[in-house]
């Protein structure tokens, strides 16, 4: 069976009422994402930014599937399915795909401050005076800017392995995420979804569907059902 990796971003999961991380005036859900998305920010104002990603759990626990979730779930019918996701939320678990490598942290774990802890499951808020088990306040298991993203190693491993490749809901903006296309071999075909579609460099030879991510993943569930 052929190796089918998706490489996903906040607009997969737009369509089913979560905000995408950065909108065009610079805040999330009305913050400056400096301020709620960094280790900065997190060391000047620690409740604020627990506070803020106690609202994101809701929210997403809150959410449901959408029916690109539900496609590309679907495509494990056909290929050994593994999802990159950009995004914190569990849609694309809650959607039935069993291999999903998270780039950028899980909302519904947490760990303590040092680099590297234990992770934790965490499903109520998280307040500050909740201590892990090394002693430091527990926090989101979330990458945020300026932190290193630990699964970035392996997931070019698996994109190195790939036999087709999606990529949909992602501008490319954000690295080192954006730099695993390069990681791609020439001859695999790669197919890109979205309405405003990112650039790419034509060397690297995409099929671009201008479709939402719920659409185009219709047509290309009935373009890759018949390869």
């Amino acid at each position: 069976m052929k190796n089918l990796i998706v490489l996903t971003g906040a607009g997969v999961s737009a369509e089913s009422g979560l905000k995408t991380f950065r909108d065009s005036d610079g805040l999330w859900m009305g913050y400056n994402v400096y301020d709620v998305a960094t280790p900065e920010g997190y060391k000047k104002d620690p409740k604020l930014v627990l506070d803020f990603y106690n609202m994101r759990r809701k929210e997403v626990a809150a959410a449901t599937p959408n029916a690109a979730h539900l496609g590309i779930a679907s495509l494990q019918e056909y290929f050994n399915v593994t999802v990159i996701t950009q995004n914190i939320d569990d849609l694309h678990e809650r959607a039935g795909s069993k291999k999903v490598l998270h780039l950028h942290g899980e909302i519904f774990k947490m760990r303590g401050e040092r680099h590297g802890n234990a992770l934790f499951d965490i499903r109520g808020d998280i307040q500050i005076g909740d201590i892990a088990p090394d002693g430091t306040q527990f926090r989101p298991h979330v990458v945020w800017f300026n932190e290193p993203v630990p699964m970035i190693e392996e997931a070019a491993r698996v994109m190195s392995g790939a036999d087709v490749f999606v990529l949909t809901g992602t501008s490319l903006q954000v690295y080192p995420a954006a730099g695993l296309i390069d990681v791609l071999r020439t001859e695999v075909p790669k197919y890109i979804i979205d309405i405003h579609p990112p650039y790419v460099p034509s060397h690297h030879n995409f099929h671009v569907i201008e479709k939402t991510a719920t659409e185009g993943m219709t047509l290309l569930l009935q373009k890759l059902a018949n390869r």
